[in-house]
């Protein structure tokens, strides 16, 4: 049985984790561990200290595979991620992310990096739950759906919602809260990410698709 460390960036991620990837990967004999990242108690931070906390996995249990679930949305040149500025030589989103997560893995200690699965969500985690207008139908009560025509849009004008942008205004979790009355993250995103199901999300968003086979041939 592999055992398998998830640092996430926030709840919803964590929620994620521990409602629908830990049934699924314990399935396979992966036994997956959800925590969320120390310096903040969740939320981005700089990547010293991400780094900080992914080597102390690494090092203190070593029998232990450690990967990141974390947004792209949010990050900065502040946060000072490994040859940050280089990512915009690449127009292609997701080959800059690759990047991204490269550098990250070639700055972990060369003894231990071997068992780190770097992963960076584009653009938030939020775009995985633009899958099926149904499962928000039978999910949200009419009532708080402000807005169904719009929802249904964006839906259709991304087959892959993973590529629905990162603006503080169409952020995918922007979006969400304009649709819906009351939006709570942790909560709804686990209760439609749940009724979407591992499968369905992995169908229409490739980078997290690649991110979960990665996992899957531990």
């Amino acid at each position: 049985m592999k055992r398998l460390i998830i640092i996430c960036e926030g709840e919803t991620e964590l929620e994620f984790c521990k409602n629908i990837l830990f049934s699924y990967f314990i399935s396979i004999s992966i036994i997956t561990e959800p925590v969320l990242i120390k310096k903040s108690s969740g939320g981005i931070v700089a990547w010293y200290h991400l780094k900080n906390q992914i080597e102390t996995h690494l090092k203190y249990e070593t029998q232990s595979f450690v990967t990141t679930f974390i947004d792209y949305y949010g990050i900065n040149k502040n946060h000072a991620f490994p040859n940050w500025s280089e990512r915009l030589t690449y127009i292609d989103k997701s080959q800059m992310l690759n990047f991204v997560e490269l550098n990250m893995k070639n700055d972990i200690n060369d003894k231990i990096r071997f068992r780190f699965i770097p992963y960076i969500q584009l653009h938030e985690f939020e775009s995985l739950l633009f899958n099926d207008i149904n499962v928000f139908k039978k999910q949200i009560p009419s009532n708080e759906l402000k807005n169904i025509e719009e929802l249904e849009r964006i839906i259709v004008e991304y087959p892959n919602p993973e590529l629905i942008n990162d603006s503080s205004i169409t952020a995918p979790s922007k979006r969400l809260e304009k649709l819906i009355l009351g939006y709570n993250k942790p909560m709804y995103g686990s209760i439609l990410a749940e009724a979407i199901g591992l499968q369905k999300i992995r169908a229409k968003c490739p980078r997290f698709n690649d991110w979960v086979t990665k996992l899957e041939q531990l």
